[in-house]
């Protein structure tokens, strides 16, 4: 690599000096700020096909910054796929395809333009199934970190910082050195949005991130949530209507692949302005 490509690659990582997570967990850390919050990621009559089949159709739905948007639904209505549409995801899939536009910040997520790597990086995700490397739990968090080219010297207190917005540093802080596999379930899972918050993204992507985990571990995951709101912008597909109505600001509800209607939580649980959605809610199908 030439020395102009050497300081462009360099320019376009994260800057680690005086880094953000630990700014965030001093004494300057900040709330989310009031009212209906900006649009961080729109998405406009967004449709996607594996191979024939269409998945969703016709897509719109703003993504406010600093919120919690949950997205609800029957399973197979499109609520993982727009998901992994957010951070392209999808394109490791082969014979698919996108229709339509997805803003994040106003930029083109899908244009050829788009580099996927940082966009993974802003957008990051937390699967179903907790999904530890077979590292120590130290090296979990390290390993986007090392990634991306922080220095030595910084990178400990990083992955403290990150352990602490997980709400997972107290836990095991004297165990650093054992395997991440080793904690439980619910421990696993903080694990796994520890190493995706360590890379400073700002938007944080949870499919289903407690449907495996006991009552107390899910508590622990929506009480996570709640904080984490405070500094990243959060889509959570979930199953569960009364997680969604309990962690969630606004609400999409999702039946086959389309979005039916969407909304402020409290307003779409108590008054929903579609027949489906409060049949949904009330149990009536799905």
């Amino acid at each position: 690599m030439d020395q102009s490509g050497a300081t462009e690659a360099r320019e376009s990582r994260p800057n680690w000096t005086n880094h953000s997570l630990v700014s965030r967990l001093g004494r300057n850390s900040h709330a989310a700020p009031d009212g209906p919050g900006q649009v961080k990621i729109r998405t406009e009559n967004l449709s996607f096909y594996y191979g024939k089949v269409q998945a969703l159709t016709d897509v719109t739905l703003d993504i406010l910054e600093h919120r919690v948007t949950a997205l609800i639904g029957p399973s197979g209505c499109g609520k993982s796929t727009f998901l992994r549409c957010l951070n392209r995801m999808n394109d490791i899939i082969e014979n698919t395809h996108a229709e339509g536009k997805i803003l994040m910040d106003g930029a083109d997520v899908n244009s050829p333009d788009t580099d996927v790597v940082e966009l993974r990086r802003k957008v990051g995700m937390v699967f179903q199934k907790p999904n530890p490397f077979p590292k120590s739990i130290f090296e979990n968090v390290a390993y986007g970190l090392r990634i991306n080219g922080i220095a030595k010297s910084e990178l400990a207190d990083v992955v403290e910082c990150s352990l602490r917005q997980a709400a997972l540093w107290d836990e095991v802080r004297d165990k650093l050195k054992t395997p991440g596999t080793s904690l439980s379930g619910g421990q696993q899972q903080r694990l796994c949005i520890a190493r995706a918050l360590a890379v400073q993204p700002e938007v944080l992507l949870m499919d289903e991130p407690s449907s495996a985990l006991d009552p107390i571990a899910t508590a622990k995951i929506e009480d996570l949530i709640q904080q984490l709101k405070e500094h990243y912008t959060i889509v959570i597909v979930t199953h569960n209507m009364q997680q969604a109505a309990r962690v969630s600001d606004y609400t999409g509800f999702f039946y086959l692949g389309e979005l039916i209607e969407e909304g402020p939580t409290e307003q779409l649980f108590t008054t929903p302005g579609k027949k489906q959605t409060e049949d949904y809610i009330t149990g009536r199908f799905g």
